[in-house]
């Protein structure tokens, strides 16, 4: 049977080669596509690219067919600098654990403390030999997550919540023990399991380093760009084969459990009925990108890490930056699907130029009710912090009636482009 999924690999990875261009591992070389190869108006390109600069981004790159259609850095950040990937690094992760199952150093699904020791919670011993490694992908370890530092790695910190896979909830620590995990399996590093599986064999640079609790990968966006390649061709970069048990890639970019839909192993994903976010106990109904194709998967993290890939289109999105005013967060969704929605719309026959630094909006809050008083818009929509559209409408007013108290984000839309601001509601 394994000699068959060999096969399949191999052969998929030809005629994947076929289609897509893997830049040398070595050097700067990367070759380059014309936007107008592909019906792009040059204008609303424009747009876009001003848009993302807008928001406090360090760099912005589109992959199409392996090939970089834009690349462009803001701010006086250069192609040389490194980045933080903050929690788009999980993605990472879950592919190597799966590159360590594969090579046979440790099965998802047997305790994680047969890897990385016993006494990594203070759970009773029947309780933390429950936690699975597929747990910590997952998200679903049952451990603690109200009342510490979700960060924390401590012993003393990973306490017994409820029985693991019973809950999902965003909790770096159990997701952070996965580095030990890997280190107890391999006898390595996690840094030299991830330079010798990963890094070096598709021509990344930088490296894991601590941050407080938190472990973080540091590259340059070129780097991020080349995961988001080999994961578009599903484990495979040109002729060398780095994931070759596909069941996993299958597992780790579909829905894992029933609890959170939109969640692979450690990986976001689009299309689904509902999805749950960081902080939230609750589903949440739609898309987690209601602009974005629905077999879109990615890498998010803190900030506005995007790598965003689609693989019906051949697409690969890499943005890395700041905080765009309050609109990224721990996951952030809000400017990850207006960049969705902008590229859904390059095609010059259907889009007209769009010219967001003329517009200023001016927002009227009034008892329950929201009002943009200039300009015709296409759509206003109302989010909480934690990235939920509350409330939307098809005109310049948004009802408030019955929402609680608090900070929320309005996104406005006009043939002007978007436009988000922080709104009080009393």
């Amino acid at each position: 049977m394994k000699k068959l999924v060999l096969l399949f690999v191999f052969i998929q990875g030809i005629v994947n080669a076929q289609t897509l261009y893997f830049p040398p591992i070595t050097g700067n070389e990367w070759e380059t596509m014309s936007p107008e190869s592909l019906n792009w108006c040059p204008d609303s390109l424009q747009a876009l690219i001003d848009y993302v600069g807008q928001n406090n981004s360090k760099a912005f790159i589109i992959l199409k067919d392996g090939k970089i259609v834009t690349e462009n850095y803001y701010n006086g950040f250069l192609a040389t600098d490194n980045w933080f990937w903050a929690s788009a690094g999980k993605t990472v992760t879950a592919f190597l654990v799966g590159m360590a199952q594969q090579e046979g150093l440790l099965d998802i699904h047997q305790p994680s403390s047969l890897y990385q020791g016993e006494g990594w919670t203070v759970c009773t011993p029947e309780q933390e030999e429950a936690i699975t490694v597929w747990h910590q992908l997952t998200m679903t370890s049952g451990l603690l997550t109200d009342g510490v530092n979700l960060d924390c790695t401590d012993d003393t910190c990973l306490q017994y919540f409820t029985e693991p896979g019973s809950r999902w909830y965003y909790h770096n620590s159990p997701y952070t023990r996965l580095d030990k995990v890997i280190e107890g399996a391999s006898g390595i590093t996690f840094n030299q399991f991830y330079n010798t599986r990963l890094k070096n064999r598709i021509g990344m640079n930088g490296l894991y380093l601590p941050n407080g609790y938190n472990n973080v990968n540091f590259s340059t966006p070129r780097s991020f760009a080349r995961f988001g390649l080999l994961m578009l061709n599903r484990g495979i970069w040109a002729n060398d084969t780095l994931m070759e048990d596909q069941s996993y890639f299958d597992a780790m970019v579909n829905t894992s459990q029933d609890l959170n839909k939109s969640y692979g192993y450690l990986t976001w994903l689009n299309g689904k009925e509902s999805y749950q976010l960081p902080g939230v106990t609750v589903n949440i109904l739609g898309y987690t990108l209601p602009d974005a194709p629905a077999d879109l998967f990615a890498a998010l993290g803190k900030d506005g890490q995007y790598n965003l890939i689609i693989p019906s289109q051949n697409m690969v999105v890499i943005r890395m930056g700041e905080d765009a005013d309050g609109i990224t967060g721990l996951v952030p969704t809000i400017l990850a699907n207006e960049i969705m929605r902008r590229l859904g719309s390059m095609d010059c026959n259907i889009t007209s130029t769009v010219q967001l630094q003329n517009w200023e909006p001016q927002v009227i809050i009034q008892q329950h009710q929201i009002e943009v008083l200039n300009g015709s818009l296409e759509g206003l929509e109302l989010y909480d912090l934690q990235g939920r559209r509350i409330q939307d409408s098809s005109n310049n007013t948004i009802y408030t009636s019955g929402i609680q108290s608090g900070i929320y984000i309005l996104s406005m839309r006009s043939n002007h482009g978007t436009k988000h601001q922080k709104v009080f509601l009393q």
